[in-house]
């Protein structure tokens, strides 16, 4: 049984791990990974078809605990404790429930000093008894509603029949229901950045780098978001160096070698491209949502891959989500046909929750039918998600899930463009 510490508008957590609101959701799914030993039978619920409208949900059924995610954000917005017999919980120290000590309403009033009467659901028969950042749902017998007033104080129970809490929930603000995930905290970023914002600069639509507004562990320099971050902007472009791309952005959270490449069976002349005994290699930037494709022999950027993060995909969990914007020029015409929220004037701004289908009735219709991408691993060779579908739209390969959602867009060094230096 897992013994736990409650944080009111904070976190849930003891000595060695701590589920911090605001955390990104990989960070906590890391948590479990090095606790599976202790914590078991967890569960991953999101919508396949609406994956931003509905939270984001870890279920940690074993423990009674469910920890609820932002779906556009994918950070923490709720700890909630379900089944208060799977827990021991304590605050300041001090045990207000556990297998010896009920968390009755005069335990949790001695235990956080109530200042004032819950509220009756009388719908749900609950009362819930609220703290700033936490809440406790009480379920009463009817025979116990209160007739003429309101509140915990209003009820009278007789001794051994004090109803006990059946849900607890940790948030920031004053109200659950107006509950929403914090701000990425300081505690989190472990000497990472995180990105912002990404602008991918376009000049007639030929793509040229991405412009980064990143967040990082602040000191007194530069723009402060708050006391303890601090704001950059860094610019990577087609052509750049290892050594560039390593002092604007840091070194990269894992370096990966390309073994094979399977997409080359679709240039021109195939069969003439003599395999070279040096590789390209990534450069990967999980919290940032990026990777970056290095040249084997020039070093240098040829190729951006975005990727979105959406629940369902191959590669969910091992990137934050990249929020990018990537504008296109698109026809006048077009654009004053089109009522699309999408549209800026004549460009049409594809983001990270844009779907295909949508921009695909602004876009002139890709040229070719889309390529089937069915990853598999060497130890699994089947993709429990079902494949994706890849669109050549320029100098872009837009990647859709099922659902419309784009999954990844790879962005390559146009060959009219490229210079000599960085050419593959």
């Amino acid at each position: 049984m897992l013994d736990l510490e409650v944080v009111p508008e904070r976190s849930l957590g003891n000595e060695q791990w701590e589920f911090v609101l605001g955390m990104p959701f990989y960070q906590a799914v890391n948590i479990l990974r090095r606790q599976d030993s202790s914590i078991k039978g967890v569960q991953v619920w999101y919508s396949d078809q609406c994956p931003l409208q509905m939270d984001l949900v870890l279920n940690l059924s074993q423990d009674g605990i469910k920890l609820i995610f932002d779906p556009v954000s994918q950070r923490l917005k709720i700890i909630e404790v379900n089944s208060m017999n799977k827990v021991k919980l304590k605050y300041c120290g001090v045990p207000f429930n556990t297998p010896q000590i009920r968390p009755t309403i005069e335990q949790i009033d001695q235990s956080f000093g109530a200042t004032h009467p819950g509220v009756y659901i009388a719908e749900k028969k609950l009362f819930v008894l609220n703290f700033r950042g936490l809440s406790f749902d009480f379920p009463i017998n009817s025979k116990y509603e209160p007739k003429y007033a309101h509140g915990l104080g209003s009820l009278q129970f007789p001794n051994g029949m004090s109803p006990v809490v059946a849900r607890m929930c940790i948030y920031a603000g004053n109200s659950l229901t107006d509950a929403r995930a914090p701000a990425l905290p300081v505690t989190c970023f472990y000497g990472n950045c995180f990105l912002e914002c990404l602008e991918v600069l376009r000049d007639v639509n030929v793509t040229s780098g991405l412009k980064f507004i990143l967040v990082t562990e602040g000191n007194i320099q530069g723009k402060l978001v708050d006391p303890s971050k601090k704001s950059v902007v860094r610019v990577v472009r087609f052509g750049d160096s290892v050594q560039d791309v390593v002092s604007s952005l840091g070194c990269p959270s894992r370096k990966f070698y390309k073994s094979e490449d399977k997409m080359k069976i679709h240039l021109p002349d195939a069969h003439k491209h003599v395999r070279s005994r040096s590789a390209d290699y990534f450069f990967n930037y999980f919290t940032m949502g990026v990777d970056f494709l290095f040249d084997a022999v020039t070093h240098r950027v040829k190729k951006f891959v975005l990727h979105t993060n959406y629940p369902g995909d191959y590669n969910f969990n091992i990137y934050c989500r990249c929020e990018f914007k990537l504008p296109i020029n698109i026809e006048p015409t077009k654009a004053t046909q089109s009522q699309s929220s999408m549209l800026e004037e004549d460009l049409l701004v594809v983001t990270a929750y844009s779907k295909w289908d949508e921009v695909q009735k602004i876009l002139t219709s890709p040229k070719h039918r889309p390529v089937i991408l069915n990853r598999s691993a060497s130890t699994n060779t089947s993709n429990p998600f079902g494949s994706t579908f890849c669109y050549g739209v320029q100098d872009m390969i837009f990647e859709v899930m099922s659902n419309q959602h784009i999954a990844s867009v790879t962005l390559y060094h146009s060959s009219a463009q490229r210079d000599p230096a960085a050419s593959s």
